[in-house]
């Protein structure tokens, strides 16, 4: 009898993870190395969270709370989505998990069974069709093309949909290509799913704040309020507020999903951490000036990257609209070889020899559903952006 479970033959290790490390290995062994495959920002977590969370620790606030969150977490999300995102919810729609990944993860298995398909527009987050396995579903890709700026068309859509249909997951501003959908464009996909009464909609909204060139930010079911009672709108503090280590995700959806997702968090973690959300009220109720400031320096790190990029023989590198990612395409040196003699033929060749000769790590595009291409995170500092950005010129001047 095997000792370890089927599922995880299901299961790859996440690249974006496994690049970092391997970036850190190298670091420890005297190289210099310049990581750009981790989606989190540099900035430091502002100070009037920190002190929230220092000030909960001195008042004893760090016992078991209930398993779902706070009640004072609860009230300030539920104010976050009218403020922001013009829909109304009670504390008993909201739940608050241990980062957004573990409110998608227990979204997924506290709904889906086997043969169940759930969406998954391509290039897609790593951790999502790994999650949907998981569960014991089906992923179902749509590929994107950078033709249409990576975004899910209403024509794919239609004809990704079957009765077996359970879910669509749809990432706007989007880890790994930072495309976000206007609000015609997500008309148009809202539009169909209003035909489709079977499908839920999980939209994870964790880089709605990081958006640039006066991009105005929406989220389904504000475009379309004939969706709301079947959709989970998922985000959390991790990337505007620059506090990835916190762990805190947070969605809105309708009680019943809600009320299933406290059964699965009751049995695997309990409550997120205590200090954590009460940092995390402080975050949606304090000031939020910083994340303009931070983006500001965001947007002229996308410049920067885009413009230098686009210099590479062999790369195209189109303009996101948010997050902190750029998704160049690397078709232009498929075929070709290195100095050392070795001939590149997929975009985990490009990306394994950039690491080893030039010492820096991006992660292939291939991993999130689209190459061949690679996504740099450029939420790092700009000296390091720039030296990182020559390297992979001359990395890809000197191939023949």
């Amino acid at each position: 009898m095997p000792f370890l479970s089927a599922a995880l033959d299901r299961v790859k290790p996440s690249a974006t993870i496994a690049v970092t490390d391997k970036a850190r290995q190298l670091k420890a062994a005297g190289r210099n190395v310049i990581g750009l495959g981790a989606g989190e920002p540099d900035f430091d977590t502002p100070a009037n969270i920190k002190l929230a969370a220092i000030h909960a620790i001195e008042a004893g606030k760090t016992k078991y709370t209930a398993v779902d969150g706070i009640p004072e977490l609860k009230d300030a999300i539920v104010a976050k989505f009218g403020r922001e995102n013009k829909l109304t919810y009670k504390p008993s729609q909201i739940t608050v998990g241990t980062g957004g990944k573990q409110v998608l993860y227990n979204a997924l298995m506290a709904t889906v069974n086997p043969g169940d398909e759930v969406i998954i527009p391509a290039p897609y987050w790593v951790s999502y069709p790994d999650m949907v396995e998981l569960a014991g579903g089906t992923p179902v890709p749509v590929v994107c093309t950078a033709e249409h700026g990576f975004k899910l068309q209403a024509a794919d859509l239609e004809k990704a949909i079957t009765p077996k249909t359970k879910w669509i997951i749809l990432n706007s501003p989007s880890n790994p290509t930072g495309a976000a959908y206007t609000h015609a464009e997500m008309k148009a996909l809202t539009d169909v799913l209003v035909k489709h009464p079977q499908v839920w909609i999980m939209t994870d909204d964790m880089y709605e704040h990081l958006v640039y060139d006066n991009f105005t930010f929406v989220t389904p079911a504000q475009v379309e309020p004939q969706l709301f009672d079947r959709t989970l709108t998922v985000n959390g503090v991790s990337k505007a507020y620059c506090m990835t280590g916190w762990r805190i995700g947070y969605a809105g959806g309708p009680e019943k999903l809600i009320k299933a997702i406290a059964t699965i968090q009751s049995q695997s973690t309990s409550n997120p951490s205590s200090i954590s959300q009460w940092a995390a009220v402080e975050a949606l109720n304090g000031p939020q000036d910083f994340i303009a400031a931070n983006n500001k320096a965001f947007k002229e790190r996308r410049d920067l990257v885009v413009s230098m990029l686009n210099q590479a023989p062999g790369i195209n590198c189109p303009r996101p609209e948010g997050a902190f990612y750029v998704y160049p395409s690397c078709a232009g040196t498929m075929g070709k070889t290195t100095p050392s003699g070795k001939k590149l033929t997929n975009d985990e060749d490009f990306v394994t020899e950039l690491l080893e000769s030039e010492g820096v790590a991006v992660v292939h595009g291939s991993a999130f559903g689209l190459g061949p291409a690679f996504r740099i995170s450029y939420a790092t500092k700009t000296s390091d952006l720039e030296e990182a950005c020559t390297r992979i010129q001359r990395f890809c001047a000197n191939l023949r």
